[in-house]
């Protein structure tokens, strides 16, 4: 897989409600390392907090890519990128990193789309959604 450097991240505190009978970090719990992640990284690109029952954007795709078991006791962060901001939607990419190793733990691929609550449609992603986003990926890199 391609490196990505990523410009963003959030520790993840491990609970002990969040481990299965094998002492390992749930996968489903995962998931919701990587919405926190998501949403802080959203919050922090557009600069507001958000009230998420009526922002414009939900999440219409998520794979994830198990990759080593996460334990209690790992000093987890959840990094984010958006790698690619098309005009409906956009393409981010995470990993949850054992940070004393360097040690990617888990990898997701999502995609965000613009929203109409009302109609239930795709809509185009806000400009000011847009410049803000490319504003902080692009102060590192130009891909999006």
């Amino acid at each position: 897989m391609e490196e990505i450097s990523f410009n963003f991240s959030v520790p993840i505190q491990i609970r002990m409600s969040d481990l299965d009978p094998f002492n390992h970090v749930n996968n489903g719990v995962q998931c919701s390392y990587f919405d926190y992640g998501r949403s802080a990284y959203i919050e922090a690109v557009l600069r507001e907090k958000i009230d998420w029952l009526s922002i414009d954007l939900v999440l219409a795709h998520i794979s994830l890519d198990f990759i080593s078991p996460i334990l209690y006791g790992d000093q987890i962060e959840c990094a984010c990128k958006v790698v690619h901001l098309g005009n409906k939607s956009f393409k981010m990419v995470q990993q949850l990193v054992e940070i004393t190793t360097n040690t990617i733990k888990t990898r997701s691929n999502s995609v965000i789309v613009g929203l109409d609550r009302e109609k239930l449609i795709s809509i185009p992603i806000r400009q000011e959604y847009r410049d803000k986003l490319k504003a902080f990926e692009n102060q590192y890199d130009k891909n999006i």
